[in-house]
């Protein structure tokens, strides 16, 4: 009945308004190690539009899914920073043992997950109200990273010194097995139905895909010069794993476990993010401090963003 009564000019207004609403482009939040800062990047523009002060060395970083909150890892004061994003500020700071890297959130938004070089621990915190929920010590030294299994069960660990990606059972709180790979394992990255895991190895230039069931490697994927960081498009079809020494990206197609494409982003590419609709891929670049932004797509770099100096990594927010 409404919209029958409604006239024509109203009715395309209606319809007019919604891309802005609907289509809103996200923000990619980056953050600077050496400026001590997260820059927001306005993907619709390209542009960064606002620099968020977090402690004196932010590296890891992740977004609850409500996209309210950040999560930041502060290096050098060793805690977690929770960062308010429709007020860009700090509002809560979690203790954490020395040389806190990346951070991970479950799907469902209530655990957090602290990788803690220091102590060769993964710190699980509960996200409602930062409390500390548990310590697990994990057999790599130096963990970096400590990622989710979308479906919530697992934590995968990775270490830089270790030739084994590391994995705990959440719900039991503590680690069950060590799957080898190459030396140096750095990014991992999920398919979304958590059946297949990748881990890219820093010192054999090479990603091995692992089958979550079994726990066996399925395929070895080599990848350029110091394969680091990975992410994985929301619809699992690739994978991109960035390759630091070269200063390139390269694309991995998952049905076939092989190299699509090889894209020269800036100098020593770090960690990734792509957008909620899987069109464009972030990739921060430690050296240049910049970010590439790249076509998912067609694979093609279509822009540099400068940020602040030594950017670590992406997270992006989905629109509203």
């Amino acid at each position: 009945m409404i919209v029958r009564n409604l006239g024509i000019r109203s009715l395309l207004a209606l319809f007019l308004g919604l891309p802005a609403l609907v289509l809103a482009a996200p923000f990619a939040y980056v953050p600077n190690e050496k400026s001590g800062t997260i820059s927001v990047i306005d993907t619709a523009e390209n542009t960064v539009v606002a620099a968020i002060p977090a402690g004196r060395r932010p590296r890891g970083i992740a977004i609850d899914p409500a996209g309210k909150q950040l999560y930041v890892t502060d290096a050098a004061n060793s805690e977690l920073l929770v960062i308010d994003l429709p007020g860009r500020k700090v509002v809560r700071r979690v203790p954490l043992g020395e040389s806190p890297e990346g951070v991970s959130v479950s799907a469902d938004g209530r655990w957090l997950a602290v990788a803690v070089e220091a102590h060769n621990s993964v710190v699980l915190i509960d996200a409602a109200s930062g409390r500390r929920e548990a310590e697990i010590r994990v057999q790599g030294k130096n963990p970096e990273h400590a990622v989710f299994s979308p479906d919530g069960r697992w934590l995968y660990v990775s270490a830089e010194e270790a030739e084994q990606v590391d994995v705990i059972e959440v719900a039991a709180r503590r680690q069950v097995d060590s799957i080898p790979v190459g030396r140096r394992p750095r990014g991992i990255a999920f398919l979304p139905d958590s059946s297949r895991v990748y881990v890219a190895c820093e010192l054999t230039n090479t990603v091995y895909a692992i089958d979550v069931a079994t726990r066996k490697v399925v395929a070895e994927i080599r990848g350029g010069q110091f394969t680091n960081g990975l992410t994985v498009t929301p619809d699992g079809k690739r994978i991109f794993v960035s390759n630091g020494k070269d200063g390139t990206v390269s694309a991995i197609d998952t049905a076939s476990n092989t190299v699509l494409a090889t894209i020269e982003v800036g100098k020593r590419p770090w960690n990734m993010a792509v957008t909620p609709d899987g069109q464009r891929l972030y990739v921060a670049n430690g050296r240049s401090n910049n970010v590439s932004v790249i076509d998912a797509a067609t694979l093609l770099k279509v822009a540099d963003v400068p940020v602040g100096e030594l950017p670590w990594g992406v997270a992006i927010v989905p629109a509203p």
